[in-house]
């Protein structure tokens, strides 16, 4: 018999390359710089140590590995009895661990004297959602919870260092003997999505009833996020003033549980490594907050916090997808050029870096106006946090698509960061109000404040008047909002649509070097754009310019 020496030459490994891994989320990021500097961010130090940890090899395991290994209901102990635990894989821990060390659940309420604390808030949740989205969930509950619990004087002397502290405890303890709590919450429930007044859910007074008084809760949510937060808030109806929030704790003070029983954890379709759930309250304790009959505006103070995350996050989403695929395609090689050197995948990879770019700063001046109460910061936070969470999610969706397109068959694979972020991004557009209940807040909130469209658009007017297209672009959707309450619902999400689009030529031409918003403007108003990414004219975009600015390697 005769063997060869000759090598196996059938499983021989070329052109391939790994996800982008190993580099600082901040320090790599010249537009999100650019950002912080125009806000005036003093917290660059803090900023590029989290983008170091969460850019390590070590943290991308870690998301993978909580992705992989989902979490474990276990209803009951080995006897029967009721346990209610959801167990998690260890890396959940590390990234629960990150976002509490770096404060990125209640930076705001730490650093009060800061006049660029919302936008700090931005960057950490920013660049923590790059890498894993699913522990964003609890921590964007907390941070939306802070600013109601601040108004209970009684229970924010309870709990709130709790929710302030930046040492992770993952213990299932009763909150006296926890170092650091999470919160979340429940509304949804099976008749009514999110038409919350069609809540079923019953609140009886134990004693005397109203503010800061105990309740016993009975009936059944649909979505509760997230079952092993120390306590959730609460939306139940009461027999004798409606709808009411509710403090509803994990465990009671006297060491037992709470009558909370998880019926199942939910099957979803990304975002596995957070626990969604389904339960019933049997006679669950919990205490009133706000006043009686504001349940709904109390938990939607708490939306409006967390619909901003929902923007911010999907945002990471598209630069994460946006870096890996620029990464990729500097390094993989087809029909004897590398894939970025291919005018085709220029088009692709410069309308996704405009578009990327658009959502930052829009996302960014939106936490900024969460700095200031003035009669412009309220009109931004009114009208356009909805706005923002509507096309920003909507994007994500679509473009995370495309972007996991640029990899092909490698991108379409589990074991990648690119099929989980595609996975992931459509949670944005549902959690916190779809679509469509996003483009009618917005008209809500015009027709209910009329004057605050108005300032909105003297506000884009003070830099759309610098460019014909924006000004008539402007000039057109301020009479489209003057038509009739049904015709403006009809074409709500064409107008809020062409309102985010606008908001985003302005930001850039206000904060943005003229090459990208002179190709953002060029690409979405004077060329036949949004069926598909990369229907650029060359002679409106300075590609080379916009890939280096996007990640420079």
């Amino acid at each position: 018999m005769h063997i060869s020496n000759q090598a196996w030459t059938t499983h021989q490994i070329s052109n391939q390359f790994d996800e982008l891994q190993d580099y600082n989320l901040f320090e790599t990021d010249q537009v999100l710089q650019e950002i912080l500097f125009h806000y005036g961010s003093q917290d660059q130090a803090s900023l590029a140590q989290m983008g170091k940890v969460a850019g390590s090899s070590e943290y991308y395991q870690y998301a993978d590995l909580a992705n992989k290994h989902t979490p474990i209901l276990h209803a009951f102990d080995a006897r029967g009895r009721r346990k209610d635990f959801v167990e998690f894989h260890p890396s959940w821990h590390q990234c629960m661990r990150l976002n509490r060390e770096f404060n990125t659940h209640a930076h705001p309420f730490v650093a009060p004297e800061s006049a660029s604390k919302w936008v700090d808030w931005a960057t950490r949740f920013y660049l923590s959602g790059q890498v894993e989205c699913g522990s964003l969930c609890p921590t964007s509950m907390t941070l939306g919870s802070i600013p109601l619990i601040q108004r209970e004087p009684e229970l924010w002397a309870k709990i709130g260092d709790k929710l302030l502290s930046n040492e992770y405890d993952e213990r299932d303890l009763p909150i006296a003997q926890k170092k650091s709590i999470w919160l979340g919450m429940g509304m949804t429930e099976t008749q009514g999505g999110s038409d919350v007044r069609a809540n079923e859910t019953m609140a009886v007074p134990v004693a005397e009833s109203g503010r800061g008084k105990a309740y016993l809760l009975t009936g059944h949510k649909w979505f509760f996020s997230a079952p092993m937060c120390d306590a959730h808030l609460v939306v139940a109806k009461t027999e004798q003033d409606g709808l009411a929030c509710f403090f509803v704790p994990r465990w009671l003070e006297n060491g037992t549980k709470n009558r909370i029983h998880i019926q199942r954890l939910k099957d979803k379709v990304g975002n596995r490594s957070n626990s969604s759930s389904e339960v019933e309250f049997h006679d669950a304790w919990g205490i009133m907050m706000g006043e009686a009959g504001r349940g709904i505006p109390t938990i939607i103070e708490m939306a409006n916090y967390t619909r901003l995350t929902c923007s911010v996050g999907s945002t990471a989403m598209l630069r994460q997808a946006l870096v890996q695929c620029i990464a990729y395609t500097r390094q993989r090689k087809a029909f004897g050029k590398h894939l970025v050197e291919q005018p085709l995948m220029r088009a692709v990879l410069a309308d996704l870096a405009l578009e990327t770019e658009a959502a930052m700063h829009l996302s960014f001046h939106l936490a900024h106006c969460y700095e200031s109460e003035d009669a412009l910061s309220q009109a931004w936070k009114r009208i356009m946090t909805p706005a923002s969470k509507f096309w920003i999610c909507k994007r994500a969706v679509e473009l995370t698509g495309e972007m996991m397109e640029v990899f092909g068959g490698n991108g379409y694979v589990e074991n990648g960061i690119m099929a989980r972020i595609f996975k992931e991004a459509p949670v944005n557009t549902i959690w916190e109000g779809s679509g469509n209940v996003m483009c009618l807040d917005v008209l809500r909130a015009i027709q209910r404040e009329p004057e605050s469209i108005e300032l909105l658009f003297q506000d884009l007017a003070s830099t759309a008047m610098q460019d014909e297209t924006l000004q008539n672009e402007l000039q057109n959707l301020f009479k489209l909002f003057q038509q009739s309450p049904d015709d403006l619902q009809f074409m709500g999400r064409s107008l809020v649509s062409r309102l985010v689009i606008l908001a985003q030529a302005v930001l850039l031409k206000r904060h943005a070097p003229d090459f990208v918003a002179h190709g953002f403007i060029q690409s979405r108003y004077r060329a036949f754009h949004g069926q598909v990414v990369g229907m650029l004219n060359p002679r409106d975009v300075d590609v080379q310019q916009l890939l280096e600015r996007a990640f420079a390697s």
